[in-house]
């Protein structure tokens, strides 16, 4: 049986001792975070970076006319973790005008199941809103460490929709296991990166039982009485976790790009159904109709 850990699709096809999950989006080579170059769509690896701007290079010559970009938006373009910079400024600048506006914000964006009918939006912003400086702190240290690692192995566009679907786990969890309780905070979605990670190493070939060691500590911690944590939200984040991880896994190749969207798409539409399904069984319908 050959050990994946050692498989040359899994590694950089410039650097052979790199194990890496990122394939180039225009011709499929494996490449590690060393060599990946931001692209509109996915990564680049350097050989076809070096076409690209010889072509435009040729192409500007050609017609003169200058480029539209910003020395901002050209800094902004070479960060290889825009997703998880996003989320930590999003979060840490909601966090901000929440403290300023006397709490204002945490009631307005807070994960609350009976108000997702004329609320929509709080299936979403409910991940940026956090209850205290250390439970912000601690979350954003979880995305800054975690998210830079899956960001560079699957791109900021996979990353980004991991996140959010562990979150949209997090509130289905918690719509239908605890409808009546106001949810706050990022943790959902941190497990489900936990989670995916964990599927993702274990499909690269290496062993990750300690990272699941860790997962499973840190989810019992939420069992204790009076830590006033979501458990509910932190047990959704970690089965998307486990599923988009797997989806990830399996549909690694460019040719299965198609699918890999497919499916993901399929995960969004599922969990939003259902957790407007929670919605409606405990009444929300009439409530949305009044």
């Amino acid at each position: 049986m050959t050990d994946q850990a050692y498989n040359p699709n899994n590694t950089c096809y410039r650097h052979p001792d790199r194990q890496s999950f990122v394939l180039c989006q225009r011709c499929g080579r494996t490449i590690c975070p060393e060599c990946q170059t931001p692209a509109a769509v996915g990564v680049h690896c350097p050989e076809c970076v070096r076409e690209q701007r010889a072509q435009f290079a040729a192409n500007r010559r050609a017609s003169g006319a200058p480029s539209g970009f910003t020395v901002a938006r050209r800094r902004f373009a070479m960060l290889d973790q825009k997703g998880t910079v996003v989320i930590i400024a999003i979060s840490a600048l909601i966090w901000l005008l929440d403290q300023v506006s006397g709490r204002a914000l945490t009631s307005w964006l807070a994960f609350y199941t009976p108000a997702i009918g004329t609320q929509p939006w709080r299936l979403v912003t409910g991940l940026f809103v956090h209850s205290s400086f250390l439970h912000i702190a601690f979350n954003m240290f979880a995305v800054f460490i975690f998210g830079r690692i899956l960001e560079n192995m699957l791109g900021t566009w996979r990353f980004l929709a991991l996140y959010f679907l562990a979150g949209l786990g997090g509130d289905l969890a918690v719509a239908w296991l605890s409808p009546g309780t106001p949810v706050v905070g990022a943790s959902g979605a941190i497990f489900g990166l936990f989670a995916a990670f964990f599927i993702i190493q274990r499909s690269l070939g290496y062993n990750a039982v300690q990272l699941l060691v860790v997962m499973g500590l840190n989810l019992v911690i939420g069992f204790l009485p009076g830590t006033q944590i979501s458990w509910q939200a932190h047990v959704g984040g970690i089965v998307i976790g486990f599923v988009t991880g797997y989806v990830f896994s399996k549909t690694r190749n460019v040719r299965k790009q198609r699918l890999q969207t497919g499916l993901l798409i399929v995960e969004v539409v599922v969990l939003i159904l259902a957790i407007y399904a929670a919605f409606i069984s405990i009444g929300g319908l009439s409530v949305w109709g009044a």
